[in-house]
């Protein structure tokens, strides 16, 4: 056990990496093919690799649990195609640091529909997320149609995480995964009909669907799931900030993207307001 909770922070610092590096892989494969292609192939692949590293797993599925992966994983792939769509029209570090508003947005999304409380701190740090996504977004005296888009997605993936929250527990969390993911696939593949589904056109864009498909999706969810049951969900969350912290630094470094001091400060106010969020709550 001693072993599991030393290796566990280091496994999901790494799932963090690997999340803030599909921002910049992903962004030249959805030039060269359509976003809802692209999430289709990418979800499908993934949901099939699960299904093979444990079979057994589908004897698990009833109505109860088909209901409520359908409900959560709605959330999830329309989450996952307004953020796709925005990242093709805006920058890979800005698509991350926006899309992490998802720590932000969930107790305001709490105390709307479940009446929960929110303390005088937590109000402070919503001021210093709005802060900063205004920084993010704002073009002079526009508002950037792809951050629009990005914070869409954040609150599809708030939506998500309190469905979740909700219905998880009780539930084999392996068999609703991958009930989320093929209605991922379905969704988007259901939207790539309006011009036609289009296979990968080259090995580029294969790769980096096979890529995300079973690092960042498939073998990502492995070990966050192996890592949570070793470590507090609230030092999980912690970690797993880091993915905009990524996205940033490979955005920059591997992707030729420039942080302008203005990218730079918003994006600071933002993960700090997720941080003290997150650590508000342990």
């Amino acid at each position: 056990m001693t072993k599991h909770i030393r290796f566990a922070p280091g496994a999901l610092l790494f799932v963090a990496a690997v999340w803030g590096s599909t921002f910049v892989l992903m962004k030249p494969a959805i030039d060269r093919q359509d976003v809802n292609s692209f999430l289709s192939t990418r979800f499908a692949f993934a949901a099939i690799a699960l299904v093979i590293l444990r079979p057994k797993v589908l004897t698990l599925f009833n109505r109860d649990l088909l209901a409520k992966g359908l409900f959560a994983g709605c959330f999830l792939g329309i989450g996952y195609i307004l953020q796709t769509l925005g990242l093709a029209r805006t920058g890979a570090a800005i698509t991350g640091f926006v899309t992490g508003l998802y720590v932000v947005l969930t107790p305001l999304v709490g105390a709307f529909f479940f009446q929960k409380k929110i303390s005088k701190k937590t109000w402070v740090y919503i001021f210093m997320a709005t802060i900063g996504l205004a920084l993010l977004s704002l073009h002079g005296w526009s508002v950037g149609t792809g951050e629009i888009l990005v914070l869409g997605s954040a609150l599809a993936f708030t939506g998500h995480i309190i469905s979740l929250e909700k219905w998880s527990s009780g539930r084999d969390t392996y068999a609703l995964t991958i009930i989320q993911l093929t209605t991922c696939a379905f969704i988007s593949g259901i939207a790539s009909l309006k011009n036609g589904y289009h296979p990968p056109p080259d090995r580029g864009v294969w790769a980096v669907i096979v890529f995300t498909a079973l690092f960042a999706t498939a073998f990502a969810f492995i070990i966050q799931t192996w890592a949570q049951a070793h470590i507090a969900s609230t030092k999980v969350a912690v970690i797993l900030t880091m993915e905009v912290v990524f996205a940033a630094i490979f955005a920059v470094v591997f992707g030729g993207e420039t942080l302008t001091w203005q990218v730079g400060a918003g994006g600071t106010l933002v993960l700090a307001s997720m941080y003290l969020i997150v650590l508000q709550e342990a």
